[in-house]
């Protein structure tokens, strides 16, 4: 599936307090909350809504999709990606890692995807109190999974595209690594990235 541009814009890190984020059957029913929506008081951001003039940041994208994260869990890979701002629809589905090594195995979800691997405390960002993998480890997983995944690829193009260095750094510390998966294919392809991110800056 294509993963929609951001049309050239980046997302501003703003501050988004969780009760400005509206879910699904918390305060208000999905009915409610889509005639809302039809009456322009509120727009759709993952899986909850925003006031229409709240600014869809980080912040508000990663409460969207709390709903979502077994108990332990960390947003990563396309999901991540999309709540630093890569692309302007979500993955549909969503990809969770655990949160710390010592987090017990994640359950499958019916729309989600696990990943056993942990986050160290570095590799985690807390948005809003969500746990979301940083954008270095997104852009290494992404890029070595693009090899075998079209997906990833489109979406590690989406991320790099908003995020100024990360190609390069990403290329770097992929180097700098010997027995890495799919290795190759991901160095061609960030490759690509930097020198595209050279031309377009």
């Amino acid at each position: 599936m294509p993963v929609p541009p951001s049309r050239g814009h980046r997302h501003q890190t703003v501050r988004v307090h969780p009760a400005l984020v509206y879910l699904p059957g918390d305060r208000l029913s999905l009915t409610e909350l889509g005639a809302a929506r039809l009456d322009g008081h509120v727009v759709e951001v993952g899986e909850g809504f925003l006031p229409a003039d709240t600014v869809e940041g980080p912040e508000a994208r990663a409460l969207s999709l709390s709903v979502l994260i077994p108990p332990g869990g960390a947003l990563c890979g396309p999901s991540a990606a999309w709540v630093h701002g890569a692309g302007d629809l979500p993955p549909a589905r969503h990809h969770v890692c655990r949160a710390s090594p010592g987090t017990p195995r994640l359950r499958p979800g019916a729309r989600i995807v696990t990943h056993q691997a942990a986050l160290a405390p570095a590799q985690t960002l807390w948005l809003a109190g969500v746990p979301v993998a940083s954008a270095e480890v997104v852009a290494m997983s992404l890029a070595s999974a693009a090899g075998r995944d079209p997906e990833s690829a489109e979406w590690l193009r989406a991320l790099v595209e908003i995020s100024p260095g990360l190609a390069a750094r990403t290329h770097e510390a992929l180097a700098a690594r010997s027995r890495t998966p799919g290795r190759r294919q991901a160095l061609e392809l960030l490759s690509g990235l930097i020198d595209q991110d050279v031309v377009t800056r």
